[in-house]
């Protein structure tokens, strides 16, 4: 029997197991719990690669339509596609039928607000809470939304990428690149950019067709197969995307995995050398992006809660130049507010072209950190109190507790928070070495009471 663990409702969207806790009534639910909360108006809908998406996209119109919404269906799209889209349409909002880097028996529902970017807590909640309640309602058949079709999204998208880096610098430098998409909703526009680049391609998982050969996650240990494709291709960098293309990690031409948490820091030395300002990222972000603002005058570095919807709103706020989370997501305010796997190739393409360095001598030029992530079953109760002893252990140190609790010492930080989908606490630590942010993880992994973590995240 499928747990309750695996349908997570969230400020993240929603995601669960195929025909078990993910089911067409579901949602069309949902898709009727947001045109009640959006008050009608136009919606776009898309799907990444996964098998099950034309089957939850058809439902999900279905709910749309009979709460007085008119569906523009987008057809296979990526996440950051689909959240330009609901800006250039003017739409009232979007929904990506996504289970994002799940494993391939998951599929889900991402909410976008009319800004084009994920729904921020408030707003989450609320959504979620009508589809929990049932708390919605269809409109007479007369009032009704319509269907329309626009499959200009990835066109759009890539254009959009190309106007704001130096084209013609990263054609003349004519990179080989080895792009691997998973067979997910990305394949075909990070090729087409690729190409518009200037770029020889050698593209592995490159049709959507949804049927993963790999863990989707682009992590390293899922990522030695594409690693040394890049390193016996004697390409200039390996990019690899997760399934709905919002995510990208990076290998350099050695065939390196340097990581997801590079790829924000990449994109940070090019923008902020041509365009300093504030940078946003979340708590659990790596200091590499403190490091490299450093080295430019008037660039900042704004630290907010976890969730790309907090990050967003403190970028607006700061009027930021950049901003992401370590996970591998790069928001570029000139292309649009979710995360892109493309707006952050095309700016490590840019930089490559700019330094004419290899990509390894540009890597090895930042810091280099280790993260420690740990997880641990909590019931959501003991949180806040677990939370206040780590506060009074470690008061006298730097702390910032605007989610959850962050200690930074000089040689490294350690961030504890409880989980916005499962009955669990994180904790991510962070140092120059693996032993160093290991030994920061377990003091603070003291403090919090009995029991082992359940292994890494």
């Amino acid at each position: 029997m499928t747990s309750a663990m695996s349908l997570m409702m969230g400020v993240s969207g929603i995601r669960g197991v195929v025909g078990k806790t993910m089911t067409p009534e579901l949602a069309r639910d949902a898709g009727l719990a947001f045109a009640n909360f959006l008050g009608g108006g136009r919606v776009v809908l898309g799907r990444d690669s996964r098998e099950s998406g034309p089957t939850f996209r058809s439902a999900m119109a279905a709910g749309l339509t009979a709460g007085g919404c008119d569906v523009v269906d987008l057809g296979l799209v990526t996440t950051p596609g689909a959240g330009l889209m609901v800006r250039l349409l003017g739409a009232a909002g979007g929904v990506v039928i996504t289970a994002s880097h799940n494993p391939i028996e998951y599929n889900g529902i991402k909410f976008l607000t009319g800004r084009g970017c994920a729904p921020d807590k408030q707003a989450a909640e609320d959504i979620i809470g009508r589809i929990k309640s049932g708390t919605f309602e269809q409109i007479g058949a007369e009032a009704r939304g319509r269907e329309t079709y626009d499959p200009s999204a990835d066109e759009r998208h890539i254009q959009r990428v190309l106007g704001v880096v130096h084209v013609e610098r990263i054609r003349t430098a004519a990179f080989h690149v080895v792009l691997d998409s998973v067979n997910g909703s990305g394949g075909p526009s990070g090729r087409a950019l690729l190409e518009a680049l200037g770029c020889t391609v050698k593209h592995l998982d490159a049709e959507p067709t949804g049927r993963f050969t790999r863990s989707p996650e682009p992590t390293k240990e899922n990522l030695e197969h594409v690693a040394a494709v890049v390193g016996q291709a004697e390409a200039a960098v390996g990019f690899a995307q997760d399934p709905d293309a919002d995510r990208l990690a990076i290998i350099d031409q050695r065939g390196r995995y340097v990581g997801e948490e590079y790829t924000l820091g990449l994109a940070a030395v090019q923008i902020l050398s041509t365009r300093p300002g504030a940078v946003v990222v979340n708590l659990s972000t790596s200091r590499v992006v403190d490091d490299v603002a450093g080295r430019f005058p008037g660039a900042s570095v704004i630290r907010c809660a976890v969730g790309e919807a907090n990050v967003v709103e403190a970028m607006l706020e700061h009027d930021a130049v950049l901003g992401g989370e370590g996970n591998g997501g790069v928001i570029d305010p000139r292309v649009g507010w979710v995360r892109d796997s493309l707006a952050a190739m095309a700016l490590t393409l840019e930089l490559l072209a700019t330094r004419d360095e290899a990509l390894s001598a540009v890597v090895d030029s930042l810091p280099r950190y280790v993260m420690v992530k740990q997880k641990f079953e909590c019931a959501s109760d003991r949180i806040p109190h677990i939370i206040e002893a780590v506060r009074r252990r470690f008061r006298r140190e730097r702390i910032t507790d605007i989610d959850g609790i962050r200690i930074d010492w000089p040689r490294g930080w350690v961030h504890v928070r409880g989980s916005n989908t499962e009955p669990v606490m994180r904790l991510i630590a962070e140092a120059r070495t693996e032993a160093e942010a290991t030994d920061l993880a377990a003091r603070v992994r003291a403090v919090m009471g009995d029991g082992k973590p359940d292994g890494s995240d």
